[in-house]
């Protein structure tokens, strides 16, 4: 259930840098990124993350240690609570979500479900 007390996404230090430099390198017209979820992947739902250029009608704005995430709409429900995080290792380097509305996980980690209200 939609909790207004709880932040809809926080980002950690290291997702925080990670931003910074994506922004450095980003178009002048780059003004943060946009994060929302869309239908893939064995589990049904993936993480999308993009450059967004403006805000969006109805989507929310997050400013969190001077970095701006604009977050879809339709994804607001799927993300309460999620804390993103940027994450490198010797064969992959990505934005990763802990999602506490997560109750399942796919085996590759690309792809999650979430409980719908009944």
């Amino acid at each position: 259930m939609f909790d207004p007390t709880k932040p809809i996404v926080t980002l950690t230090e290291a997702a925080t840098s990670h931003v910074h430099r994506l922004m450095a390198r980003a178009d002048n017209n780059v003004i943060g990124l946009r994060v929302g979820v869309k239908t893939a992947g064995c589990s049904g739902m993936q993480y999308d993350v993009q450059f967004a250029t403006e805000q969006k009608p109805f989507e929310d704005k997050i400013e969190q240690d001077g970095v701006t995430l604009f977050i879809d709409p339709t994804a607001v429900m799927f993300l309460i609570g999620s804390q993103m995080d940027w994450q490198e290792d010797k064969f992959s380097a990505k934005f990763v979500f802990s999602n506490p509305n997560e109750i399942a996980r796919c085996g590759c980690g690309e792809s999650f479900s979430v409980s719908t209200p009944s």
